[in-house]
C-alpha cells in the first residue's frame, strides 16, 4: 500500500496530470515493443523505467500489462482507419476500391507486425475485440461501406454486406499473417493485389450467375 502512495505522489510531483502519465506509458510501450520486438520482452517495470515512474503508478491506470499493450495497439487500429479512407479517396470503380481497401489492410499490418500479432494473432489474451465491437470501428465500418456501394452499382451479389466484408478480412488476413509471419520470403510485389482480386472476381461471378 505504501509503495502505491509513494509512487502516487511522485506522480503528482513529476507529471502533473495523471492523463498525461497515462499517454506517456502507452508512448513508452509502444517504443519498447518496437525495439525488442516482442511483446513478452515488454515487462511492467521497463516501461516504467523508461517513464521514470515505479511499477505501481503504472497500475492507477491499467489494471495489467495486457491491458497497457492492447491500448497501443488499438491506438494504430485508429490510424488503420485513417489508411483505409486514403486509399479509397481517389478511386472511382466500387470493385477497385474494394481490392485497394484490402491491400491497404496488407500494407498496414506489415508495417506494424507487432501491433497487428497483438490485435489479431494473439492466443489466451484477456482483452479480446467482441464482434459488435468490430463492426462499430471506423476501420471496419470502412470495408462494409465500399461493399455496400458495389451492391448498389450491381457489381456484388446483394447479400449481407456485413458478411461479405468479414469474407473479404479474412481473405486480407491471411495474406498480412503470411507476410508478417515470413518476413525474409520473397513475396512477389503485387501478391496481395492478385489474391484479393482473384477473390472479388468470385464475387462478381455469382452476379453473373444469377443475372
Amino acid at each position: 500500500m505504501k509503495a502505491v502512495e509513494d509512487a502516487g505522489r511522485r506522480l503528482r510531483a513529476r507529471r502533473g496530470e495523471g492523463g498525461h502519465l497515462r499517454e506517456e506509458l502507452v508512448a513508452a510501450a509502444e517504443r519498447l515493443l518496437m525495439t525488442s520486438e516482442d511483446e513478452d520482452a515488454v515487462s511492467i517495470r521497463a516501461i516504467a523505467d523508461a517513464v521514470g515512474v515505479t511499477p505501481p503508478a503504472i497500475y492507477l491506470h491499467f489494471p495489467d500489462k495486457d491491458a497497457l499493450i492492447f491500448e497501443v495497439c488499438a491506438r494504430r487500429f485508429t490510424e488503420l482507419a485513417e489508411a483505409l479512407a486514403a486509399a479509397t479517396a481517389r478511386v472511382s470503380n466500387p470493385l477497385d476500391a474494394l481490392i485497394a481497401l484490402g491491400e491497404a489492410y496488407v500494407d498496414f499490418g506489415v508495417s506494424h507486425p507487432e501491433q497487428y500479432r497483438i490485435l489479431f494473432m494473439r492466443r489466451n489474451a484477456s482483452r479480446k475485440l467482441e464482434p459488435a465491437e468490430l463492426r462499430e470501428t471506423a476501420a471496419f465500418g470502412h470495408l462494409v461501406a465500399a461493399v455496400e456501394r458495389c451492391q448498389e452499382a450491381e457489381a456484388l451479389p446483394a447479400a449481407a454486406p456485413v458478411e461479405a466484408a468479414l469474407e473479404l478480412w479474412s481473405v486480407a488476413h491471411g495474406v498480412a499473417s503470411l507476410m508478417i509471419g515470413m518476413p525474409g520470403f520473397r513475396w512477389p510485389d503485387d501478391f496481395a493485389e492478385r489474391v484479393l482480386a482473384t477473390y472479388v472476381r468470385g464475387l462478381t461471378s455469382k452476379v453473373e450467375t444469377s443475372s
